[in-house]
């Protein structure tokens, strides 16, 4: 989705779901967008260490939650594998594609 729509998504869901006016989103995306940006930042850098996956659940944990109150289900839904995946006995994905199809698409929207 280019980057245009996930702002346009964003601000709708800013606006019904939090009855946000238009000039209030527009100081707080800013904001909420350098914190989505920093997050994906922090789950990449636990990507390496396999034997310690529970700063990688945090990581997912926290990014999920952003997207979830950006409106981003779809990518909240990504985030939350990643976050299962940092759990003990959980290991059924591949979890760096899946970071690195995060990074994309939160790319776009940074």
């Amino acid at each position: 989705m280019p980057r245009s729509d996930y702002l346009q998504k964003i601000r709708a869901h800013l606006r019904t779901a939090y009855l946000l006016s238009d000039e209030k989103i527009d100081s707080v995306l800013p904001r909420f967008l350098d914190t989505l940006c920093a997050l994906m930042t922090n789950l990449e850098e636990f990507t390496d260490d396999d034997n310690n996956l529970e700063p990688m659940n945090r990581a997912g944990h926290a990014l999920k939650g952003a997207l979830l109150n950006l409106g981003l289900m779809d990518l909240a839904d990504k985030a939350f594998l990643i976050e299962k995946y940092g759990q003990p006995n959980n290991r059924e994905i591949e979890y760096k594609t899946v970071i690195a199809e995060l990074k994309e698409e939160i790319t776009k929207i940074c």
